[in-house]
């Protein structure tokens, strides 16, 4: 008989101190949207760059976390290209002011070398941003992890 109650004791004991951390886990809930750009576009850019903010803006109010990463590859790299971004100051300004740590930048490097070879010099990337071996197989690994996906 004491076996029993000391058995349901410690079932208890394990029950009482397992339950926070099962609950911490599902009250914390945490977004991820990858957004595509492959369009050499302005409109385009913003419209990304619209998108990600609204979104962060949405799940911060509501005190939820929330992550983006906008993706650019073919003709869209040139909104992270140093030398041709229409949207390089407010690329600046997303990432080291408004949203630091909930905005990613991925350029992909196949299409920065496909550049090169056709301009026939380096092409810099802006700071913000960071180097992808591949735009598309960035976005194929990202929803593969259970990110959400939108193309504007």
């Amino acid at each position: 008989m004491q076996k029993i109650l000391r058995g349901i004791a410690v079932a208890l004991a394990v029950a009482l101190f397992a339950a926070p951390s099962v609950a911490a886990t599902t009250t914390t809930v945490r977004h991820r949207i990858a957004i595509q750009v492959d369009q050499n576009d302005p409109q385009v850019m913003n419209l990304a760059l619209n998108n990600a903010s609204n979104i962060i803006d949405y799940y911060r109010a509501k005190g939820e976390d929330v992550q983006v990463e906008i993706v650019a590859y073919g003709p869209g790299l040139n909104m992270l290209r140093a030398d041709t971004s229409p949207v390089k100051a407010r690329l600046k300004l997303m990432k080291d002011v408004s949203f630091p740590s909930r905005i990613v930048f991925s350029a992909c490097n196949n299409t920065r070398q496909a550049m090169e070879k056709r301009e026939g010099h380096a092409i810099a990337i802006v700071p913000e941003a960071r180097i992808v071996p591949s735009g598309v197989v960035r976005l194929m690994n990202l929803e593969e992890q259970g990110w959400s996906y939108v193309r504007p």
